[in-house]
């Protein structure tokens, strides 16, 4: 199993949980529900795709760099570093 299997597995499995609060937020709109309520769930959702985004460029670097060069542990850990600390302050 290649070990961008897993992370396509988990990053489905989380486009699946964000499409769910999404259509949560659909639901608040057609209840009326409070805007601040509803503005915290817009937050939360768009902070779980910008994770997966986050995830998504750390494989599209990965794939660049082994085009250029064998990709060593410590480089691919330094490519998840980046993206563990952009996904945290983006």
């Amino acid at each position: 199993m290649d070990k961008w299997d897993k992370k396509r597995k988990d990053l489905n499995n989380r486009l699946r949980r964000i499409e769910g609060q999404v259509r949560g937020i659909q639901r608040q709109l057609e209840n009326g529900e409070e805007c601040e309520a509803i503005a915290a769930q817009m937050s939360a959702a768009r902070k779980a795709m910008d994770k997966a985004f986050f995830t998504m460029m750390s494989c599209a670097v990965s794939q660049e760099l082994e085009k250029h060069t064998i990709m060593t542990e410590d480089m691919e850990s330094g490519v998840e570093d980046i993206t563990r600390i952009l996904a945290k302050y983006a």
